[in-house]
Parts: structure tokens; sequence; C-alpha cells
């Protein structure tokens, strides 16, 4: 009978893979339920990697020209009547405020008052209160392209939720743009796509996959979703983000109007993007082992973090100022044009204790230095793209020299595992019954992770894909960019079919 290994996070993936999702949260100190139902507080080292995300991104979007603006967390309903997939698509989720204030009532509690005349919605979207205020700062092809972008909260009434991946109130950046042409809005569209793939394969270290939505995964009221989609370690997919061409729907329902250079007025063209939270819950779920989280370099909110190891307080003068010296020398020094990330963790704790918190916050480097080390002007080096055991000693001066090369090494390896396990669990299918086996386990109780990326050939006809969604539970998650035109047969009905889409399970 084998040993079990010991891990810092139970149960293990292979267990209980959702709720070992929630306990790494709980390791890493990430964020918590609130007593709000449905809702979450980010704590500090969750909220540090959102905020390295949005600083990141939000450098990205003005350099090319977007603009950041605030708008109103509340929408008058008669807003969202406007245009009707829009409504339809989000009815189900909408929190609506009724009333004005509190008062109280015969038994000394409060009960509302001061009835609305108007339903406000608490924004899930933007779209339409956005449109209301483009409609009167764009009147000219002059004003034209406009391009605005949204760091807020949105509130989406779920049913079922988990921290980061799914919650009633969340973080976000939502782009809105307007055009003059219908070509211009569409190169809006794709060049947000590339920029958000760029981002989540060189800052995130996800491998993803970029493609269009189908018709019935659309965004509501868009001509076009595009889409990049994620493999999590349970092999399921994970929506990253995504970018819409809006056509001229919600421009007509917002009234936004230009001349144009021949003096004719047009209704406009638009487009609109975004990436929430949900991006540190991919982060996790694609990176994580079962000792706790794994950061890539780019995001971490400490890339090294420093634990001195002492006995006596003569130690402690030695170590502390040997540490310092080395502090001060790596904080002088940038990893990807930013100031590295260092912290000096010098609480009075056990050094196995510390060292255990830092590696299930996913810290890429951490440095153990104690009397022995500086006699021999070294530190010891653990990473965490590596097994917490597997350490060893470095010089000080040699340590200095490659320490970026060292964090784009543990920052290409957190890539390449995630795109080694995305290839082995895509597969080309074309058999109906090899690929209704990919996506159901023999047995059904068996905690055994199954399915994967199935690359099929899709006819085009919705009724196939509705099909297979109450079959397997298993959805088109895009229909990618990057194909060769191949001719087979739908996986479902086997008419001719010349595209394989991309089928899985999501979150």
């Amino acid at each position: 009978m084998s040993k079990k290994i010991r891990t810092a996070i139970n149960p293990t993936r292979a267990e209980d893979y959702p709720q070992w999702y929630q306990e790494v949260v709980k390791a890493a100190d990430m964020a918590e339920i609130s007593e709000v139902r449905g809702c979450m507080v980010i704590k500090p080292w969750g909220y540090a990697i959102w905020e390295n995300m949005r600083n990141e991104l939000d450098a990205h979007f003005k350099e090319t020209g977007h603009l950041n603006a605030y708008f109103p967390l509340f929408i008058p309903k008669r807003f969202f009547e406007k245009e009707a997939e829009h409504v339809e698509g989000f009815a189900k989720e909408c929190a609506v405020v009724t009333h004005s204030r509190l008062e109280e009532d015969s038994k000394g509690g409060l009960k509302p008052a001061g009835k609305l005349t108007e339903e406000l919605i608490v924004r899930p979207t933007s779209e339409t209160i956005i449109g209301a205020s483009f409609s009167k700062w764009v009147n000219s092809y002059r004003d034209l392209p406009l391009l605005i972008n949204q760091w807020a909260n949105v509130v989406r009434w779920e049913l079922r939720t988990r921290l980061f991946l799914r919650t009633s109130e969340f973080l976000w950046q939502e782009g809105h743009t307007v055009h003059a042409t219908e070509q211009e809005a569409k190169d809006e569209t794709m060049m947000i796509l590339r920029l958000y793939t760029k981002f989540a394969r060189e800052y995130l270290a996800l491998p993803v996959i970029e493609g269009e939505k189908t018709a019935s995964e659309r965004f509501p009221g868009a001509e076009s979703t595009f889409t990049f989609e994620a493999m999590m370690q349970d092999k399921k997919a994970l929506q990253a983000g995504t970018s819409h061409f809006l056509g001229q729907k919600f421009a007509k329902a917002s009234n936004i109007k230009f001349q144009n250079q021949e003096g004719f007025e047009e209704f406009a063209w638009t487009t609109s993007w975004g990436i929430s939270t949900r991006l540190i819950g991919a982060l996790i779920m694609a990176h994580s082992d079962d000792n706790g989280l794994v950061l890539p370099p780019t995001v971490a909110p400490k890339q090294i973090v420093i634990v001195p190891i002492y006995r006596k307080d003569e130690e402690k003068k030695i170590v502390m100022a040997f540490i310092s010296d080395l502090q001060q020398k790596l904080q002088a020094k940038k990893y990807h044009n930013e100031k590295l990330r260092v912290h000096l963790d010098d609480r009075d704790l056990r050094g196995g204790e510390k060292l255990w918190e830092w590696i299930k916050k996913g810290v890429p480097i951490r440095l153990e230095i104690g009397p022995r080390d500086i006699q021999k002007n070294s530190v010891f080096i653990g990473r965490r793209d590596k097994a917490p055991k597997d350490k060893n000693a470095i010089t000080r001066e040699k340590f200095l020299q490659n320490v970026t090369q060292i964090l784009d090494e543990i920052q290409n390896n957190i890539y390449q595992k995630a795109l080694n396990f995305q290839k082995e669990n895509t597969k080309n299918i074309d058999d109906k019954k090899e690929f209704y086996a990919f996506f159901t386990p023999e047995d059904q109780d068996s905690p055994e992770i199954h399915g994967g990326f199935a690359q099929s050939h899709w006819c085009g006809d919705p009724a196939c894909e509705k099909a297979i969604k109450d079959d397997l539970k298993v959805t088109i998650r895009c229909i990618p960019l990057k194909k060769e035109n191949e001719a087979g047969n739908c996986i479902y009905c086997g008419k001719p079919s010349n595209q394989r889409v991309v089928f899985a399970k999501s979150y």
C-alpha cells in the first residue's frame, strides 16, 4: 500500500476539486464569504492580485487611446426596455431598487418607504446607461472614434455562487466605444481581443483559445461575441473575457447619431468588452497545486519573500544586516519595468511556519537566510514552480545577477505546464459514441476528473448544439479563429461540416 503524500491543502485536487479550490482561496487568505448572500470580501492578498491585473491592463488601454470614465451604478428600467434582446438576457439576474428610504414601522422595526416613480436596476452591465451619455457626446464624425473604459463593480443576482468565479457582486472593467463605420468597430473588437489574449498568455501565464461564440452564447444584443477560453485543471473551460461587436442595435436604442463627412445623419457603430475578477479564479484553477496557490511572478503581490533564520540575538544582528543590504539591492532592480516586489518576513514565528504560509500564498521565490548562509555569502532559495523541498543554495552575487532571469524561468515554466495540460486534454473527436464517452465517466460517483476540450465538427444547426447541451451539459465554447477549412460531419447529426469547434463543460 503506497504512503499518502502529505499536502498543505486537503482535500487534494483529485479527491474533491471544488472543495480544493475553496481551501486554496482560504489558505492563501485571498477572500471570504460576506454576510451578504452571494457576495464576497476580497482580502488584501486577493485584491493586490486584482490591482496588478488592473494596472497592467489599464496601461495597455491608455496606450491604445482609451480614456477612463465612470457612470452611474443605477440604471432606469426604461433604458433596459429599449433593447429587447438585452433585457431578455439580463432580466433574471437584475437587482431592482424600488424605494428610496427606510422608516420605522409600528413594531419599532424598519420598512421600505418612498416608493420610486421609476424603478432602478443595479448595474449588471452598462451599455444602456453609457449609451445615454454617448448620445449627447457624439454629434459629428469629428467626435469619433469615442474610446471609453470604466473600472467598476456590477451586480448579477446569481443563485449558485463561488468565490471569484461567480458572485452576486464582482469587480470588472468594461470598455465601450463608438465608431463611424462598421469596419472600424469590427477592427476595435478584434484589437481588444488580441490585447486580452496577449495579456492572458504573457502576464497571467494562461494558454487560451480565441474564437467566436455561437449565436446562443453571444452577449445579449450583440451582433457577434469573441472570447478567449482557458482550460482549468478539472478539464472544464472558463470564459476568461469577451469582446463584442454590437453593430448599430445599441446606437439605435440609445439614439447615438452623428453627421458624416457628406453632411448626412447616420447611426454610429458600437463595441463593448470586458474582463473581471473571475480571472483570479482562472489563475487559481489553472496553476495552483495541492500545496496552495501558484502565482506567475508578473501578477504576484510579492515576488520574493525573505525569511531570516536565527536562534540568538547575536545571530539576529548579523542576519538582519546581511538581509537589509540584500533587500535594498533587490528593490533597486526592475522586473517588467517595475521595481521588484520584495517582502521581509521578520515576524516572531518559527521559520517553517512562515515558509509554508508563503508557499500557500503562491510567492514565486522564497529566500531563507541564516548564519551558515552568510558565512558562505549565499542564500537558500525555494521556487514555487518546484516542490517545497526542492531548494538549493546560490551565492548572493549570482542570485542578484540572475534574479530576473529566475523569475522569467518561473513564469515560463508555469505557462508551459498549463499549456502541456491543455494539449494533453484536447482531442479531435469524429465519432458520436466516442464524443459522448469523452464527457461521461463510466463511474458517475468516481472523483476522477473526466473530459477536456473536444475539437469536433458542427454543422451550424442550433438544434444540434442544444441537443448536446441537454444531453451532456457540454457547450460550444468557441469557433476558433485559427482554423483550417476541413471537410467533416457534424458530431451530432452527421450532416456535412467544414469546421471544427471547441466543445467542453464550463464554469
